[in-house]
């Protein structure tokens, strides 16, 4: 099985939102970044180039065993056309 590529980084998330364009994916960006916050308590990790992610969880699946990693529990991506929740 190949590697997953989405996986949590030490990339700066703020830097991320804050490189957002246009301005409005900005602006969404960080606001939904303090509402994420807030609700889930946990700060947030870059997963992957661009996925803002909170919380993490193991996964498996049932039909085939080899078939398992660890994604965020939660989170969004502020892609340029449009916000990813």
């Amino acid at each position: 099985m190949g590697e997953i590529k989405t996986q949590a980084t030490d990339a700066d998330v703020t830097a991320l939102l804050e490189a957002a364009a246009p301005q409005r994916r900005r602006d969404d960006g960080l606001a939904l970044a303090d509402i994420f916050r807030e609700v889930t308590g946990v700060d947030p990790v870059l997963w992957g180039p661009s996925i803002v992610g909170y919380g993490r969880y193991h996964y498996a699946s049932p039909v085939n065993p080899r078939t398992r990693g660890v994604m965020p529990k939660t989170g969004f991506s502020p892609r340029k056309a449009q916000l990813s929740l």
